[in-house]
This record gives C-alpha cells, sequence and structure tokens, in this order.
C-alpha cells in the first residue's frame, strides 16, 4: 500500500508540474494575441505530459517494467470494438436528449456548430464555411460520424494515449484497491483538474470558460467508471487510448444539428452529455451484475489490469 501511494503522489507531481509548467511557460512567453491560436497545437503537446510522467515514474524512480504492467497490449478482442463505437453512440444520444431541453430544436443547417464557434471566427470565416458545408453532396455530419470514427481509432488514438497511459495505465493499476466505483472517482477528479488551463482558455467551453473548469470535472467523473470497465474487459491500455480518440474525433457532432443551447447545456460536455453518461453509467451497473459473465465491478479491487 505504502509503494502504491509513494507511486502515485510521485507521478501526480510530475504530471501536474509538466502538465501545468508547460502552459504557465508558454503562456508567459507568447503574447496575448497569440494565446488563441496556440491553444489547440498546445492542448495537443500537453495531452502527452501524463505518458512523459509514466515514463519518468516507471523508469527513472521506480525502475520497474513498462509494457506489461501498465497494460500495452495490441492483442485485438472484441472490447475494442466497444471501445470505439461507444463514444459515437453516446454523442448521438446526447444529440437526441439535447433536443428535450428548453430552447433546444433541430437544424439540419449546422446553426450549433456554428454558434458555438462564432466568436473564434470572424464573419467571413463563417460565411465561407457555410457555403462549403451546403456544397457538399454529402451532408457534413455524415462525414464527422465516419472521420470521427476512423481518426479515432488511428491517429486521435496516439494522443489518446499520451493520456491513458497515465489514467488507465499508471492510476487505475495503483488505485484499484479503493474498489470500482471510489477509484474511478478519484481518477475521475484528477482528470477533470488536469484539464484546468486548457478549459481556462476557453477549449471545450468557449463562452463559459469559467464556469467550464467545473464542468469539464464532471464531465470526467461521469466518464471515468466507463473508461475503467474498458480497460479491464479489453486487458488493455491501447483500447482506452481508442475510446479516447474517438471521444475526441466524434464529440461534435453532439451539437451538430441543433439549435440554441449553450456549451454548458448541449454536447457532450454539457448538460445534456451528462445526463447521457449518467444512464451509461447505471447501464454499465446492471450489464455487470446480471450480464456479465465476468463481472468487473464486485472483483475490482483483485483485479490485476
Amino acid at each position: 500500500m505504502h509503494i502504491r501511494m509513494k507511486k502515485t503522489l510521485w507521478y501526480l507531481a510530475l504530471t501536474f508540474g509538466l502538465s501545468y509548467g508547460l502552459f504557465g511557460i508558454v503562456f508567459a512567453l507568447v503574447p496575448g494575441e497569440m494565446h488563441k491560436k496556440i491553444l489547440m497545437p498546445l492542448s495537443l503537446v500537453y495531452m502527452f505530459m501524463p505518458m512523459v510522467a509514466v515514463l519518468l515514474v516507471q523508469k527513472v524512480v521506480f525502475r520497474e517494467p513498462f509494457k506489461i504492467s501498465l497494460g500495452i497490449s495490441f492483442r485485438f478482442n472484441r472490447w475494442f470494438v466497444v471501445a470505439a463505437l461507444l463514444p459515437p453512440v453516446i454523442a448521438l444520444l446526447t444529440l437526441g436528449c439535447s433536443l428535450f431541453l428548453p430552447g433546444v430544436t433541430f437544424s439540419w443547417e449546422m446553426e450549433g456548430v456554428f454558434a458555438r464557434f462564432a466568436n473564434q471566427i470572424t464573419p467571413e470565416q463563417f460565411s465561407v464555411m457555410q457555403a462549403q458545408a451546403q456544397a457538399w453532396p454529402i451532408h457534413p455530419f455524415w462525414l464527422a460520424l465516419f472521420s470521427g470514427i476512423l481518426a479515432g481509432a488511428t491517429i486521435n488514438a496516439v494522443a489518446g494515449f499520451g493520456e491513458e497511459l497515465g489514467w488507465r495505465g499508471l492510476l487505475q493499476k495503483e488505485l484499484n484497491f479503493l474498489g470500482f466505483w471510489r477509484s474511478s472517482l478519484m481518477i475521475g477528479l484528477i482528470w477533470g483538474i488536469w484539464h484546468a488551463p486548457i478549459i481556462w482558455q476557453g477549449h471545450n467551453y468557449p463562452s463559459h470558460p469559467r464556469e467550464g473548469v467545473f464542468y469539464m470535472i464532471y464531465f470526467t467523473v461521469l466518464l471515468s467508471p466507463l473508461f475503467a470497465y474498458i480497460r479491464v474487459k479489453s486487458k488493455s491500455v491501447i483500447a482506452c487510448a481508442i475510446m479516447h480518440g474517438t471521444l475526441n474525433g466524434t464529440a461534435g457532432i453532439s451539437f451538430m444539428l441543433i439549435k440554441g443551447g449553450n456549451d454548458l447545456s448541449t454536447g457532450i460536455t454539457g448538460i445534456a452529455g451528462f445526463i447521457v453518461l449518467a444512464m451509461a453509467n447505471a447501464g454499465l451497473l446492471v450489464y455487470d451484475r446480471f450480464f456479465s459473465k465476468e463481472p468487473v465491478i464486485s472483483t475490482f479491487k483483485n483485479t490485476a489490469v
């Protein structure tokens, strides 16, 4: 127990030190008018900081095995497919759930997308995007859905691995003694707080960056059990990286065909998404208790991940 906590504390210190330090240094050196332009590439680099921290903890501080102990396995099983398809299903259900919110209606013209990013693009860019969307032979929604799944399971998964090696590779292994729900809650809180600097700068919640910091924590807490379950069932952190990739790749479709609402109410990172994720966690509990041949939740403390 002592070694587990010591390793966890080392990992958290390095992850937050490297991540927050990188963000602080870059934003201190770059002029304020450039902050929005560098946010996306900086966020991509930021995603690899948990992986760097894991490498330092495993190989430098504790000198322990890396690949097998952290679940880096490419051995395919059906849970890889679940990992790839669950996020777009959640996004589609969130889209439907959003339509029940006050003031939200269906919009095949994608007014929700344009409205959400209106403050980040010029009116000229806005007009060009609308014209391009109308000129495409296939509606952009279908392109976004299929390209999001494809990119999510490939190139996006590489960036997702940068995070997942830390959250579901090292942390889930070290905190499984807490049990399924408590360890998921702890990892979800850490995961959400880690996002704070990029959220504060308008990522995910461009209209409500301050409130968005707390909403992101709600989001990651609700997501964490689903990722934990995939990690155990797939016996691989690679499946979690794919799930993370398709989550990022298909998140936009959750508010693509609506009009109304805002970044706190619609989308998978908004209230509509929280409702769907809460239902997904309830479904997970029912599935594991009554339908799974190898239950995870009740045996989690003794599970070797």
